[in-house]
């Protein structure tokens, strides 16, 4: 039993020693991995564990219990794992047969192996000249097999020190990567730059480090770094900043240390500007630096570009819009035409209203009368999806955002643009559609791109979910009645037979829509999972009646639950994109599968929601075909960034139309039962709706007109430094 110690298993567990012969499943992210085991005592088995999979050829130790899976059978299940070089002349061969060690294959470790048996990695380590006695190895292989094997040493230690230290060693290739032969040294004294540094390693990861090397729980630099985090966690959830007082409370329960000492720490990152503070409305809030200057850049710029705006000369801006009504055959309620007026009046302008209220048609007009004044315009939308749109509505070019800007990738990750306030953007007048779905940080970075005298018009419908990141950016800047804005409230966009648009708004004004056969229907559902089994047996009939997949969108207000996205996102896959038939799949991935890009990647040019299929796939590699048949490859390494994507949150789907859009409402989301939210789904549909669920569920997200309250100033600031300027409509 004193192996069993050594490895600090439990008694009660059972254990397990062999090779690793080949790996089945590893998830992206390094939480999870399936593979099949050559076990010591003969005879193979399947192992899963939590944590990157070990290396083909490694030598593991397991400790769990044997477990009998529904669907794959008797398994066991290891709750701990070691991995350790092989020792055996034959998995030592297994080992540099498997491809880990550059250029070596099977035959050449077969040679290997056949003339040093079992002091074959001793040699490599130890002697490695010695490696020239086999046949086909010369000086340079020489060179490249030790390279490749210290690195493969290295990488052991690392994962040792983790584990010996009590935490998982699925994260030493990601930190290996980083600092190299430096990463011990960086996990002993600076454990807290992992979470800064690496994707994937947050804090608790840096912190379950940081503990294990020593590091005291009331230390200066573990506060800071708690606070740092925190701040992060407060930003995912849509708020610039926060109370001080709410910051230390979470801060200290996260930490386990006392409030008084978060308090001292938060003053001093304030003196040393590593935090910011700004005291409004009686309450101390606290900004970390890049949303700080984020807020503070974006209303400065957006008075400036007001203030500084070239006049348009036109002689009567009125009959300009009359005579385009002519030449088009088409009459302007007043909003609109007001809309068009303002858009060669002001220098920055916003144009809001639900589906149906003719935004597109103002848009268009503006496009078409500030065109004919010789103008440079440029459109852009936050999305792929959105940007299509925009060009399709209007007939002219159209980018995202990101492209516009020139977004260019820095291997720190760090967000960079070509066009900046060095090298702005070149255009007379720069319009902007869905503008509900930008964050305080990527309008801070249009508008530093925007050159003074520009006219800039923003476009979008803010009674929409705000966007994902952090700000509530159109909401504010309406809310400070400072920039001209003009809000399209007459519904034109309907019919005798659609009903989507009337009962969008009929949602947005607090009541229940009608169902009718045609496009907008309910199907009952008796609990989640008889509305999850609905879901798929409808998309699966929907698909095999022709509707194309890219057309048809599964949304779901939660992530969790039976019909939340990522159990939703499992069942479609297998029914509507099933394995076998020598499909090929890798990390949960298939072959034809429906994925979205999770995060901004500058490098490779994809966004946050880009959706795309996947084309090729083997165990290392993927490529995903996005819009307009642009190809992406990815790595390994790289696969956590992708998300399977026949279900999405609502969140994700803005920006987006979609034919058919199916909405599971049932109790079990309750929390998320809001209407904005339910208005946010409805308005992505183009030609059908299907809520599937609970009536009361839908009444539920109805009646609940409480948003949650985001922390930003971004309305203060306007306000503040511009006065008022009452709406125009």
């Amino acid at each position: 039993m004193e192996f069993q110690q050594n490895l600090g298993f439990h008694s009660a567990e059972e254990e397990l020693t062999g090779v690793v012969d080949h790996i089945i499943f590893s998830a992206g992210d390094g939480a999870f991995s399936v593979f099949r085991l050559r076990l010591v005592q003969q005879g193979k088995c399947t192992a899963t564990v939590r944590g990157a999979a070990p290396l083909v050829g490694q030598e593991v130790h397991l400790a769990g219990s044997w477990v009998t899976h529904p669907r794959f059978g008797r398994q066991f299940q290891a709750q701990h794992m070691r991995v350790s070089a092989p020792t055996s002349a034959a998995g030592i061969e297994r080992f540099l047969a498997s491809g880990t060690i550059d250029g070596v294959g099977p035959a050449m470790a077969r040679r290997i192996v056949e003339r040093f048996g079992a002091e074959a990695l001793q040699i490599i380590e130890r002697a490695p000249s010695r490696l020239r006695e086999v046949a086909g190895i010369g000086p340079k292989t020489v060179e490249k097999i030790v390279a490749s094997y210290m690195r493969q040493s290295e990488l052991r230690d690392i994962m040792l020190w983790l584990e010996e230290h009590g935490v998982t060693g699925a994260y030493a290739a990601r930190i290996f990567k980083a600092y190299g032969s430096l990463a011990i040294e960086v996990m002993e004294k600076f454990p807290y730059r992992l979470a800064q540094e690496i994707d994937g390693i947050g804090f608790i990861t840096a912190d379950a480090i940081a503990v294990a090397a020593g590091w005291e729980k009331n230390s200066t630099e573990r506060i800071a770094a708690g606070l740092s985090y925190e701040l992060t966690q407060i930003s995912s959830g849509g708020h610039c900043c926060i109370p001080e007082s709410m910051l230390a409370d979470r801060a200290a329960q996260r930490l386990g240390v006392a409030r008084t000492e978060v308090m001292e720490i938060i003053s001093r990152e304030v003196k040393m500007s590593r935090l910011y503070a700004v005291d409004e409305m009686g309450e101390r809030l606290i900004y970390a630096p890049q949303l700080y200057k984020a807020e503070e850049m974006t209303a400065r710029l957006l008075l400036m570009l007001q203030k500084k705006a070239d006049h348009i000369h036109v002689h009567d801006a009125e009959s300009l819009v009359a005579a385009w009504e002519a030449d088009h055959a088409v009459s302007l309620a007043s909003a609109q035409r007001e809309a068009v007026i303002a858009a060669l009046t002001h220098g920055v302008l916003v144009l809001t209203g639900g589906p149906g209220t003719g935004k597109t048609t103002v848009v268009r007009s503006m496009i078409d009368i500030l065109g004919a004044q010789g103008l440079e315009i440029l459109l852009a939308a936050p999305t792929g999806r959105a940007a299509k749109r925009l060009a399709e509505a209007t007939g002219c070019p159209a980018a995202t955002v990101h492209r516009m800007l020139e977004a260019q990738g820095r291997e720190d990750g760090e967000m960079r643009f070509g066009r900046d306030a060095e090298t702005q953007l070149e255009a007379d007048v720069i319009i902007i559609d869905e503008v509900s779905m930008m964050d305080i940080v990527l309008m801070q970075h249009l508008l530093t791109a925007v050159p003074p005298g520009t006219h800039v018009i923003l476009v979008g419908d803010v009674d929409q979910l705000p966007a994902v990141g952090p700000g509530s950016v159109l909401k504010d800047i309406l809310r400070s009645q400072v920039i001209p804005s003009v809000r399209l409230m007459e519904i034109f966009r309907q019919n005798n037979t659609g009903t989507i648009v009337l009962n969008a708004h009929a949602i947005n004004a607090g009541r229940v829509p009608s169902f009718t056969e045609a496009d907008f229907t309910f199907v009952p559902a008796v609990s989640s999972e008889d509305a999850a089994a609905q879901v798929v047996s409808l998309c699966t009939r929907l698909l095999r009646a022709g509707t194309g997949l890219m057309d048809l969108q599964v949304l779901s207000p939660m992530r969790r639950e039976a019909c939340g996205v990522d159990l939703l996102n499992r069942s479609l896959q297998n029914a509507l994109n099933p394995a076998g038939m020598g499909k090929e799949e890798a990390a949960g991935f298939r072959l034809g599968d429906k994925i979205m890009q999770t995060r901004n990647d500058y490098m490779k040019n994809v966004f946050n929601g880009d959706i795309g299929r996947i084309t090729r796939i083997d165990s290392e590699h993927m490529v995903v075909t996005f819009a307009e048949d642009m190809e992406v490859s990815y790595t390994r390494d790289e696969f956590g960034a992708l998300t399977l994507a026949y279900a999405m949150s609502v969140h994700k789907s803005q920006g987006s139309e979609y034919d058919i859009v199916i909405l599971p409402l049932v109790r079990a989301h309750h929390i998320m039962l809001q209407r904005n939210l339910l208005y946010t789904a409805v308005t992505r549909a183009k030609k059908k709706v299907v809520l599937l669920g609970s009536k009361a569920a839908v009444f539920t997200a109805v009646s609940n007109d409480r948003t949650r309250r985001r922390y930003t100033l971004l309305a203060e600031r306007l306000a503040g430094a511009g006065g008022e300027s009452p709406l125009l409509s």
